[in-house]
């Protein structure tokens, strides 16, 4: 059951997809790279040039934490442009990190956006050795902190799978730090961690512990795309892993799965922020009726789909989502709070 779930729309956990239309140059034996001294020693085994270059950008930056009065040098790719518009704040989904990215990250800052891309509490690759809570209080905390301290303008936040939940209840709670939102498959009609926060400790660490398993992440990614060649699948498979070798990673998602984690289907009505909604047509993991559903209930959305992609369309389809993002950005006449019956599903052709 733990194995089935942590596949589930409930986790989307996937960090580690194909990106067909990444253009990857070839893979050459001397990296150039160098990565922070706190990355997992397993960084020197990826391959993918991608990331590796992101892993390199890598930095901690200091986060007070106001709930637990815990500082947390949290992790984080700032961003190469200084813009004065709004940043864009990319997110990531459950049990992930910045890593997600690795292909479009890059192509934002090509078309001169103010890009940051940060761990979430609890994953990705902060210092946690002082653990603080890991619940949706704590990693709503650490965001708004990390806004205040290095931001401080109202952001675009992006928000994949989970990390779609994340960014409905901060700018729920946070309306004041956030313009627009930008969600991608949103798993946010998943009611928490279930049954899972019911777990004795014991039996939650142990069902942890295969979580972070080479053999089940290598399976959920031969799972959630066809012909994925072996050693692409097992350097990607790594990839989504990373993080997970950290030695504060059990405990924090442990710790997570206790507490209930993210049931936001509540306050969904109430984010009235002008939002994109991305949706892989080929989604194997979320039904693609919940984007119509969730299309139907934000009061200011617009829904584009893509076509041949899956779960994680800023992975399979960077250059795609990149330009979705561009033009929802530079577009000026969106409809505004369109009433439910005027909305329509708006699919994009691209060739």
């Amino acid at each position: 059951m733990f194995i089935a779930t942590t596949i589930s729309a409930s986790f989307s956990p996937m960090g580690i997809v194909k990106t067909p239309n990444c253009r990857t140059p070839p893979v050459v034996g001397v990296w150039a790279e160098v990565f922070p001294p706190f990355l997992p020693k397993e960084m020197e085994k990826i391959k993918d040039p991608f990331a590796r270059r992101l892993a390199s950008r890598i930095e901690r930056l200091p986060v007070e934490l106001s709930i637990s009065n815990t500082c947390v040098m949290s992790s984080c790719v700032k961003p190469k442009i200084k813009d004065t518009t709004n940043p864009l704040v990319l997110l990531h989904g459950f049990d992930s990190s910045c890593l997600e990215w690795r292909y479009t990250l890059p192509l934002l800052e090509q078309a001169g956006f103010e890009t940051w891309a940060v761990d979430i509490l609890g994953w990705g690759f902060s210092n946690l050795d002082k653990l603080p809570l890991c619940n949706v209080e704590s990693k709503r905390d650490h965001l708004y902190q990390f806004w205040k301290s290095y931001i401080g303008k109202p952001m675009l936040l992006v928000g994949p799978s989970l990390g779609a939940a994340v960014a409905i209840d901060f700018a729920v709670n946070h309306p004041e730090a956030v313009d627009k939102l930008i969600l991608l498959d949103a798993s946010v009609y998943a009611e928490g961690t279930g049954s899972l926060s019911r777990l004795p400790k014991f039996v939650a660490y142990a069902g942890v512990s295969v979580l972070k398993s080479l053999p089940l992440r290598l399976y959920a990614t031969s799972l959630t795309f066809n012909s994925l060649p072996f050693n692409t699948c097992l350097d990607w498979t790594r990839i989504g892993r990373l993080h997970c070798l950290l030695p504060w990673w059990e405990d924090a998602t442990v710790d997570f799965m206790n507490s209930g984690g993210y049931n936001v289907t509540s306050q969904i009505n109430q984010v009235l922020n002008k939002t994109l909604i991305i949706w892989g047509e080929d989604d194997q993991i979320i039904d693609s009726k919940l984007a119509v559903q969730l299309h139907c209930e934000l009061p200011n959305a617009i829904i584009r789909q893509i076509p041949k992609c899956g779960h994680l369309p800023h992975v399979e389809k960077p250059d795609d989502v990149a330009n979705l993002i561009k033009d929802f950005i530079e577009t000026k006449n969106v409809p505004v709070f369109l009433k439910k019956e005027e909305k329509k599903v708006l699919v994009p052709q691209f060739e």
